[in-house]
């Protein structure tokens, strides 16, 4: 079996961040040569391997070309995130967003990059009630509590189809869902909804406070799985073409804490506070076509993965 990415010059942009990080130890194994950079924060994998190019702000279209120039193929995982509570009115985040992508498009392609990846988010689907279909995308607005930063994840699209019409360089389009796992972020005044319930149960809290219902439904896939699925969208995908990078399965925010309990062996008592603020209340992905055109497997259970989660949390923390 080839290993597409055996010597292959590989420039992750946000090799500090969550997803950044689990691309940069995936292709390791994969033999490939790795160049990434730092910013706000260090990289959290030390590993002789590892080009660093220096402290880059991919918001100044010169720091991205020191990036790319001297890669084959290029990994978008850079940009800010936001606590889900500050979605609906963020404005900055959606504007830095869209100027980085559009930085890492025009070096990249100006560098004669093969491919570029970028991992997007469904969020930028409108509000449908069952598994959503990658040609769904455009077919109503964004849920409200997603408006803005549902419309920023569209126009990163619509940059890079502009960027499609006058170049060759392969354009690989994933669309994530919910992504937990190890390296995330823990810091309860931004991060997810996993990572944070963790962290709250493991503090000890009793009784514990759950915001929202426990009937909420979401697609998560294990961050490892979302980076193989990716990486096989940058490979063997058609260009331009998205693929919807879930595990396809509705999971409760009452099986989440269940998970987390049985993980964490702790017993607390647990009551959901429906009167708190929340976002969409469904929200999966179909992923036929990642599954019957490239042939992606996940290897991680939704339970196997908060297994992984609990124990690097508790390894690092």
């Amino acid at each position: 079996m080839t290993n597409f990415f055996e010597n292959k010059t590989v420039a992750i942009a946000g090799g500090s961040g969550f997803i950044g990080t689990n691309y940069i130890l995936e292709l390791l194994e994969r033999g490939a040569n790795i160049i990434t950079h730092t910013h706000s924060r260090p990289l959290q994998v030390e590993d002789g391997r590892v080009q660093v190019v220096g402290s880059l702000d991919l918001e100044n279209l010169d720091d991205c070309y020191k990036l790319t120039r001297d890669a084959d193929y290029v990994i978008h995982a850079g940009g800010r995130i936001c606590h889900p509570a500050s979605v609906p009115t963020d404005i900055q985040v959606s504007i830095q967003n869209i100027k980085v992508t559009g930085n890492l498009l025009e070096a990249s392609y100006k560098s004669g990059v093969k491919g570029f990846l970028d991992l997007n988010s469904s969020t930028g689907y409108p509000d449908i009630r069952e598994p959503l279909e990658e040609n769904e995308f455009w077919t109503d607005e964004p849920h409200v509590k997603y408006y803005g930063y549902g419309w920023m994840r569209r126009y990163r699209e619509k940059l890079m189809e502009h960027v499609s019409r006058f170049t060759d360089m392969k354009i690989a389009l994933a669309r994530g869902t919910a992504i937990y796992g190890p390296h995330d972020n823990f810091d309860l005044s931004t991060c997810h909804v996993v990572p944070a319930l963790i962290k709250r149960v493991l503090s000890g809290e009793d009784p514990f406070e759950v915001w929202g219902s426990p009937d909420v439904v979401r697609d998560f896939l294990y961050v490892r799985d979302v980076v193989n699925a990716c990486l096989l969208v940058l490979e063997k995908g058609e260009s331009m073409r998205p693929y919807n990078v879930g595990s396809g399965e509705a999971v409760t925010v009452g099986d989440i804490v269940n998970a987390i309990l049985k993980a964490t062996g702790q017993t607390p008592e647990v009551f959901y506070n429906s009167t708190r603020p929340t976002t969409i209340p469904f929200r999966m992905v179909s992923t036929k076509r990642l599954e019957n055109e490239l042939g992606f497997e996940r290897k991680y259970s939704f339970e196997e993965g908060i297994k992984e989660t609990v124990r690097w949390y508790k390894e690092n923390n």
